[in-house]
């Protein structure tokens, strides 16, 4: 295995600075004495530490930040919960470099802002979350080795992803073990990439049991599920269990089942995807299959600021509480 590279808090504990401090001398500005200056330069010569890239635009004042670029149809996805959570994971990886991190929405025009993103020197990398497959291929040929994506990708750009083909096979798996026969899958939109593989995964493992496959798309939202759910029902009055590709769309499903009457998980049992905090700390006890975002963003940025191109795909397993 090849050794870690030296980073910035490394030269910091060497120094005997902080990491702060550490990060001024290095960009060439702020307030530093005489003495900690020298010690981080010591330190920088014996460990032999490289700066990233970016955090040498950063000294000549051009700035240096980690952009995580939302590409999807709508701007109304920057608020998500889990963009968020890849934000605030990126952040904390991103700093232990001296780098930020700033989050952009790729507009009505994605190869546009990806060209713009492309021809700025501060940008370190980019984390694209939340895409379609249509954003991958706008990538630039110059901004490729400064990209990774937190999703399916297309061999281009390296992939960081949770095996959610796995974890919701096994939600359906667990419902269908439990004695349900008419599941049904709450999907998300048809433009998300990773959207196809959940409902392949859906629709094998029902297929596999002899079970009828139905699905409905919705935006990844709590509203949303709630409209989806009582959509199916009235389409398919059977149905005695949902899985949902999301937590919120599961968080909706259980509102609006409870709303009219029916019982969870008596008449209908309900999955969701993610294990979000809130399906620990809300009264919904949610049963889930766990999705490590703050693992997966973190691992990305870490990649990206070390010029790695390896991806990375994460385990998911089911996580077994009230709701199924």
């Amino acid at each position: 295995m090849l050794p870690s590279p030296t980073t910035l808090e490394d030269v910091a504990a060497a120094a005997r600075v902080s990491r702060s401090t550490a990060s001024r001398v290095l960009r060439g500005n702020g307030p530093v004495s005489g003495r900690a200056r020298q010690a981080v330069l010591d330190a920088v010569e014996r460990l032999g530490y490289v700066p990233h890239p970016g955090a040498r635009s950063l000294a000549s004042g051009q700035g240096e930040r980690v952009v995580v670029a939302v590409g999807s149809p709508s701007s109304e996805l920057l608020a998500d919960p889990y963009v968020a959570r890849v934000v605030a994971a990126a952040s904390r990886t991103a700093d232990t470099e001296g780098v930020g991190v700033a989050l952009r929405w790729l507009g009505r025009d994605p190869r546009a802002e990806l060209e713009r993103l492309a021809r700025d020197p501060g940008v370190g990398g980019v984390l694209l979350v939340d895409y379609s497959a249509d954003v991958l291929a706008l990538v630039p040929s110059s901004l490729v080795p400064r990209v990774a994506a937190i999703g399916p990708a297309d061999g281009r750009v390296p992939s960081y992803d949770v095996d959610a083909a796995a974890g919701i096979a096994a939600l359906v798996e667990h419902v269908v073990t439990s004695g349900r026969r008419d599941v049904l899958m709450l999907s998300g939109p048809r433009w998300l990439p990773g959207t196809r593989r959940a409902v392949a995964a859906y629709a094998a493992t029902m297929g596999d049991a002899g079970l009828p496959r139905r699905v409905v798309a919705a935006d990844l939202t709590a509203s949303a599920g709630a409209g989806a759910v009582r959509r199916a029902r009235l389409r398919w009055p059977a149905t005695d269990a949902v899985v949902a590709m999301s937590d919120l769309l599961a968080f909706g499903a259980v509102r609006a089942l409870a709303e009219d009457g029916v019982r969870v998980p008596d008449d209908v049992a309900v999955t969701g995807f993610d294990d979000h905090p809130l399906a620990r700390e809300l009264g919904v006890a949610l049963t889930t299959a766990t999705h490590p975002v703050e693992q997966i963003a973190a691992a990305a940025t870490a990649d990206l600021l070390g010029r790695r191109r390896d991806g990375r795909t994460f385990p998911s397993v089911v996580v077994v509480r009230a709701t199924a």
